[in-house]
């Protein structure tokens, strides 16, 4: 008998973290930091994808990141099941093959609209790791021991935030863009021979059914609807069938999901559960934060390369304080947490956040890199503050048999508001920079020059207008549609820190010891 199963069968904690334990916790960080590279890697690419796919809008390139993390949220739900009837150890590794393999078909992508459709294959494996990263923790250290491991393990998970944008740039500079996918091909290996010799065998248990009839209402649902606000630039409007169609059958089929949740024993998210005031609060809040907060950052390597004339490695070094801010505060966050109440910790963080992102608003084109870098930084405290405690916090007092689907519903919350958020506000960008004209000659000027053709007329004639001025007006233009961009950003952190208000300020008697904290992307 282990010692670990021996402390748990007597009552008594183990709380020292051995080397069992630790073997498998890299696995874990292993599949969670390529996950976790994926997403900031890619963000620092956005420029590249506009030039290369000669893309006009950032709002259709935006779906590169919104693709994988709606697939993540398509596949969270049914992660539980297929581990019960697959095996653990088993699934795991298929999510890493599966992750690996999405990864080689977007390096070999021809278009943009191609890339997109390798993202979600890269995103049902990379939604499946982290979940069933979490089951395997709990099953190797315990419940009584998760939130001691989590310290340890958050501080190299944050490594991904602070190197991938620095590798992404890298590879584009001495490489080509097919190297921020490819680079997943030796990890994956890597991950896959790791995982087959240091995870224990488990033996598939098949137990309840899985919702089909949900997923199939809710994952078309939400892509409709998000594809509906993102062709809002393409068309110039709300008043195109292209823009209201596609909004009004997702949101239809995300209506019916939600009547048809409160009918199967088991559904896709049990909605049952927002009856818990904590939770709802909880869910509202991290939902807006997370709108807001992925959102914006979402731009902030976009506007270092276009405004601030960076190279692209440039930009994902001046994006490192937003890792190394988050990477203080959130052990810090964790032990608060185990000590005072979440609504005396999650509104503190939500207010540096708003903060950071209102100092984005007023941006100009000579803002300094030093103060970029600072206002970074301070998102990333606010964002360490903020992330672990209101995850864990609103999983505390739902009775055990309730935690697994809190948690299946925290994570799926966490992608969709990422999604929304990342599409919206490059909406917003899109739309501002639209109302230049100073800018739309600009890049049709670029157009010209890469096609090799004589510019229209009109382009010239708008460029003749401004005169010597052209430049410095372009730049202007194009900071002011970033900031305005920021200030909704600004304006949805304010909510989120409105909704933090109504978080408990007390402990409740009710709460479980038994949560298991969840790992965000």
């Amino acid at each position: 008998m282990s010692r670990s199963h021996a402390a748990s069968s007597t009552g008594e904690v183990d709380e020292k973290i051995d080397a069992s334990v630790l073997i498998v916790a890299g696995v874990v960080v292993m599949g969670s930091i390529m996950s976790i590279l994926d997403i900031t890697v890619v963000n620092v690419a956005i420029p590249t994808f506009l030039t290369e796919f000669e893309v006009d809008k950032i709002s259709t390139v935006a779906w590169v990141v919104t693709a994988y993390t709606l697939a993540l949220a398509a596949v969270i739900p049914m992660t539980g099941w297929a581990a019960d009837r697959f095996g653990t150890k088993r699934l795991y590794m298929l999510a890493l093959a599966l992750f690996t393999a999405g990864s080689v078909l977007c390096a070999m992508a021809w278009s943009i609209e191609s890339l997109i459709a390798f993202r979600v294959v890269q995103g049902l494996g990379g939604g499946m790791l982290m979940p069933l990263g979490m089951t395997i923790m709990t099953r190797a250290a315990g419940p009584k021991r998760m939130g001691r491991l989590m310290a340890i393990l958050g501080i190299p998970m944050l490594l991904g935030p602070i190197a991938g944008p620095i590798l992404g740039g890298w590879l584009i500079e001495v490489a080509t863009w097919h190297w921020i996918f490819l680079i997943n091909l030796p990890l994956g290996i890597g991950a896959l021979i790791y995982a087959a010799l240091a995870l224990p065998k488990d033996e598939a248990h098949p137990s309840e059914t899985f919702d089909f009839v949900g997923m199939l209402m809710m994952s078309p649902g939400l892509a409709l609807f998000l594809y509906g606000v993102s062709s809002i630039p393409e068309v110039g409007g709300m008043d195109h069938v292209k823009v209201w169609g596609t909004m009004l059958g997702g949101a239809l089929l995300i209506a019916a999901f939600v009547v048809y949740s409160f009918k199967p024993a088991h559904p896709l998210l049990d909605l049952r559960l927002f009856k818990n005031f904590n939770l709802t609060i909880s869910i509202l809040t991290m939902f807006l934060f997370a709108s807001a907060f992925f959102g914006g950052l979402f731009l902030v390597p976009t506007y270092l390369q276009q405004v601030g004339g960076e190279t692209a490695l440039g930009a994902g070094l001046l994006m490192a304080p937003q890792g190394l801010g988050a990477m203080l505060t959130m052990p810090l966050a964790g032990i608060l947490a185990d000590r005072f109440p979440v609504g005396r910790i999650v509104p503190f963080g939500i207010a540096v956040i708003t903060g950071g992102m209102f100092a984005l608003t007023k941006i100009d084109a000579d803002t300094s890199n030093t103060h970029l870098m600072i206002n970074l930084f301070i998102l990333g405290l606010g964002m360490g503050l903020t992330m672990m405690p209101i995850m864990s916090s609103a999983l505390r007092t739902l009775r055990p048999h309730e935690i697994a689907r809190g948690s299946t519903l925290l994570n799926i919350t966490q992608q969709i508001a990422s999604s929304m958020g990342v599409a919206t506000i490059s909406v917003v960008l899109v739309q501002n920079r639209e109302g230049s004209k100073a800018l739309a000659a600009a890049e049709a000027m670029s157009h010209a020059q890469m096609a090799g053709t004589q510019p229209p007329a009109d382009v010239l004639a708008i460029i003749a207008q401004y005169g010597e001025s052209f430049q410095s007006v372009v730049l202007d233009d194009l900071t002011a549609s970033f900031a305005a961009a920021f200030f909704i950003s600004c304006i949805m952190c304010g909510v989120a820190f409105l909704a933090s208000l109504l978080l408990p300020k007390k402990r409740s008697a009710d709460e479980t010891e038994n949560t298991t904290p969840v790992v965000i992307h």
